[in-house]
């Protein structure tokens, strides 16, 4: 039975829950579950997922000692149906650990809806201390941090070349202030599935107009290749800066960044 239409929203945010915070077991023979386990709190999730699913399942609850908490509570939504689960593999969500080689899915897909699961289950959205609205994923998977920016920039035009941080070589791609509010308010739109908590930040989030005092930074405008040429062979960077429309400190630096600094020449020995 397929019933995982990813052209439906509620099924694109589903799946996309489902391949950041559910978990795929793959038993001895027919045997094996898929688990979701969530803070109490966020209980409302499960139990529409429970509605949309039709094999049948049950939501329990548990309690705890954490490292954050010594009595924490959380919901638990297991499925075993052997259909359900050859559904989700078929569909990109791998058995056992799968954080660094999830993908988005190779079948149409509504996108946003997609983003949205995702970033309720590995991301965040809000306002910072300083009352900046932001929207950020957390990730180890490639494919899923170049599908947050390429959505991203088609959306508001902000461009991201994340990189790996070096504690835990984890993507963490950030949208501050205008991006931060087209991405909330595009994703977190009225009646869509979402977590009731996120999307009420989101709702705070897209409410953000910057203060007239706040002095706004145009877009950082990428090096091209060709331009990277010009850094390389011009006889100075006086030069390059005139030809390329560039500050004579960014092509400086530029320069820098590709050649490193200046070494002295070391002739071989004859």
């Amino acid at each position: 039975m397929t019933f995982f239409d990813l052209e439906r929203p509620e099924y694109a945010y589903m799946f996309a829950f489902l391949q950041a915070d559910g978990h795929l077991a793959q038993g001895a023979g027919n045997k094996g579950r898929l688990s979701v386990e969530l803070s109490a709190r966020d209980a409302p999730i499960l139990e529409e997922f429970q509605r949309l699913c039709p094999y049948n399942s049950t939501i329990s609850y548990r309690r705890r000692a954490t490292n954050f908490k010594e009595d924490h509570t959380s919901v638990m939504w297991p499925v075993c149906a052997r259909e359900f689960r050859e559904e989700l593999q078929a569909l990109g969500l791998p058995v056992g650990r799968k954080s660094e080689i999830v993908a988005p899915p190779e079948v149409p897909f509504s996108e946003r809806d997609f983003l949205r699961g995702l970033i309720d289950a590995d991301g965040s959205v809000g306002l910072t201390s300083d009352d900046l609205p932001f929207v950020s994923l957390t990730t180890k998977s490639d494919a899923v941090a170049s599908f947050c920016t390429s959505y991203a920039e088609r959306l508001c035009g902000a461009l991201r070349k994340p990189n790996r941080n070096k504690r835990d070589s984890i993507y963490n791609v950030l949208y501050l202030k205008e991006a931060g509010v087209a991405l909330a308010t595009d994703l977190y739109y009225p009646g869509c599935l979402a977590l009731p908590r996120k999307q009420a930040s989101a709702d705070r989030a897209s409410a953000w107009i910057r203060p007239p005092e706040m002095r706004f930074a145009p877009p950082r405008r990428s090096w091209t290749q060709e331009e990277d040429e010009v850094i390389l062979t011009a006889s100075s960077m006086e030069l390059a800066s005139e030809r390329l429309g560039r500050t004579l400190k960014s092509c400086k630096i530029r320069h820098w960044r590709l050649v490193g600094p200046k070494r002295p020449r070391v002739f071989p020995q004859r």
